[in-house]
């Protein structure tokens, strides 16, 4: 089996040389950057399999990195913060984190967390089904292409990282039906998930950002409280 590549992200540097070590003795094969502009030049020229991200980073914030890095890139990211700090996990995971650890912690458990998300990701890829191109999924202005994985509405061309975009598919497979929440989780988490729930609520949020544009007030999405979500092809106000 192949070691995880990792980018640790921190501008610590008394950091970096307590943890490098402890992940390459667990098998972890590690690359760093001291700042948000080396960890962007990094995630795209090594495509490491994961990401540990400082929220606190010297010319672009963690946040804004992992920002920008999900417009492009579905590799898991774990956002950190030093305790004490006015992080809301909910943040980190707005903007496309798959966990969130706060400083100090042990080895032992942030090392347990590193391979869940990787699992995780690897598990989704593995049971995502495999379509030839030219599948293709039309409801009103939204046109998914499941072979390709191409998206566009009214014309528009949307890029969807994996789990949005397979959260969409879903949708658009029965529209006008609301998919409950358990099933969106399990078909896009896998049965074997543990989380918070709110995880969907904000690929959710995203994936309307993404779809409506600027008419939000007119979402394709629709909320059912208590139950899920409906793919509206006649966007209701």
């Amino acid at each position: 089996m192949s070691s995880i590549r990792v980018l640790v992200v921190d501008d610590e540097p008394s950091f970096l040389e307590a943890l490098t070590p402890g992940l390459r003795r667990e098998g972890f094969e590690v690359i760093s950057a001291s700042d948000g502009e080396q960890a962007l030049a990094l995630a795209d020229r090594e495509r490491p399999d994961l990401i540990l991200l400082d929220v606190m980073l010297p010319r672009i914030s963690g946040l804004d990195v992992c920002r920008r890095i999900r417009q492009v890139s579905d590799v898991p990211i774990i956002m950190v913060s030093a305790r004490g700090e006015e992080i809301d996990t909910v943040v980190g995971l707005e903007v496309g984190a798959d966990d969130y650890v706060t400083k100090p912690y042990r080895l032992r458990e942030l090392v347990a967390r590193m391979r869940a998300v990787v699992r995780r990701r690897d598990k989704v890829a593995a049971e995502m089904p495999e379509v030839p191109s030219g599948d293709v999924l039309v409801s009103g202005p939204l046109i998914l292409d499941t072979g390709r994985h191409q998206v566009t509405v009214h014309g528009r061309a949307v890029h969807l990282p994996l789990k949005e975009f397979a959260i969409l598919e879903l949708l658009m497979e029965s529209p006008g039906r609301v998919i409950t929440r358990s099933s969106l989780m399990n078909n896009v988490w896998g049965h074997d998930h543990v989380g918070d729930t709110k995880t969907l609520d904000v690929h959710i949020r995203r994936l309307r950002r993404r779809i409506d544009g600027d008419d939000s007030a007119r979402s394709l999405i629709t909320t059912v409280r208590g139950v899920g979500y409906r793919l509206d092809p006649e966007p209701r106000v």
